[in-house]
């Protein structure tokens, strides 16, 4: 590959008390080696060895918050419980000895949980007791649950601050819990939780970030993972338009939000091409643009196949697309980028870039799940 200025990567970035090294975040993955909910030194290896290879902000797979039938897979870590948070406390104690930055993602996977014989009697909870439009799963959350909730992420919260990690990202995206009260088709609600735009359905993430903001001061960044896509269906959009998420964006950033990562597909593609054209704005670019706040773009770096495409199976590029993303850090259309898949592969991805060290990068393939490498 020829040689690329990667320098607009590798400038610092400061939000409230964080300070990273460069522009390059771990996305958060999903990897379901957590044994009773706990992460284990594995885990601390795994996401240490991230650091070493200097990715600037480790975001660490999802977490749950301390609510019933949160997860959906029995290896999902707890965020919650001495087990799980002393856990946790090894794995950012390991990060920071190799200078690193770290901030767990806290999530709550609402309708789309499958298994249910290891949390016996918890009930699946969503905004309408829906997974998707029209798809019946579990039950609709009353407003005691959502109360419950609300106060579960906010001391998941404060316990990141507490254990000594550096930010924390509230997931809100990809057809989970926050998602589904998000997407006018699985929040059918009347009550205040509900409404026939998406400012009105976007109250209980307000609420969320808002109590998570009062839980951990005026100093600690709070990130948000937010998607027009889900998981149910890959072509929903919440805004068609910019000021639509405006109204759905901008409050929750006045309620406390610092940074927004915005999910897509593919990192290159514009979020509204109807407006800026072909190379226009994508989505990550279009949040900053409507509510100033910084943002994180992610899909498909370094991939030669996108995230639907080919999901976690088969083997991707690991220098596809790179100077369509120099491209775009270098006019600061977004503040910072995510890389998933090439990091899993290769935990000294981002060390080789900085480096021009390309011959030795090694492509994702698919039989890395199977262990923490």
């Amino acid at each position: 590959m020829p040689s690329l200025d990667t320098s607009s990567l590798f400038r610092p970035f400061t939000v409230r008390s964080l300070e990273l090294r460069n522009r390059i975040v771990m996305a958060p993955m999903t990897r379901l080696f957590s044994p009773e909910g706990v992460p284990g030194p594995a885990s601390a290896d795994y996401y240490r060895r991230r650091a070493e290879g200097r990715a600037g902000l480790i975001l660490s797979e999802g977490t749950v918050i301390d609510r019933p039938a949160s997860r959906n897979d029995s290896g999902i870590p707890f965020f919650h419980g001495d087990a799980a948070l002393q856990g946790w406390k090894k794995v950012i104690d390991a990060v920071h000895h190799t200078g690193g930055r770290m901030g767990p993602q806290i999530w709550h996977t609402g309708a789309t949980r499958y298994i249910n014989n290891w949390e016996p009697g918890a009930p699946v909870e969503s905004p309408s007791g829906l997974n998707a439009p029209g798809e019946a799963r579990g039950v609709a959350m009353t407003e005691e649950d959502i109360a419950d909730t609300v106060a579960a992420f906010a001391k998941a919260a404060a316990d990141a601050k507490r254990l000594g990690f550096d930010t924390v990202e509230i997931h809100g995206a990809h057809g989970y819990l926050i998602d589904q009260f998000f997407w006018a088709g699985t929040n059918r609600r009347t009550d205040r939780y509900g409404g026939s735009t998406i400012k009105e359905r976007s109250r209980f993430a307000g609420e969320i970030v808002g109590a998570v903001r009062e839980a951990v001061g005026p100093d600690f960044p709070i990130i948000m993972r937010v998607s027009q896509w889900k998981q149910q269906d890959f072509s929903v959009r919440l805004a068609e338009t910019p000021a639509e998420m405006e109204t759905w964006l901008l409050p929750l950033v006045e309620a406390g939000v610092d940074v927004l990562h915005v999910s897509q597909r593919r990192f290159w593609e514009p979020e509204f091409p109807e407006i800026d054209g072909e190379n226009g704005l994508n989505g990550a670019g279009w949040a900053k643009k409507v509510t100033g706040a910084a943002t994180i773009a992610v899909g498909s770096v370094g991939l030669d196949s996108d995230v639907t495409a080919s999901a976690f199976v088969g083997k991707g590029s690991t220098t596809a697309s790179l100077d369509r993303l120099i491209d775009r850090m270098d006019r600061d259309e977004f503040d910072l980028i995510a890389v998933g898949r090439a990091l899993l592969s290769d935990p000294d991805w981002a060390a080789k870039i900085e480096n021009g060290d390309y011959g030795t990068l090694k492509g994702f393939d698919a039989a890395v799940l199977a262990e923490l490498i």
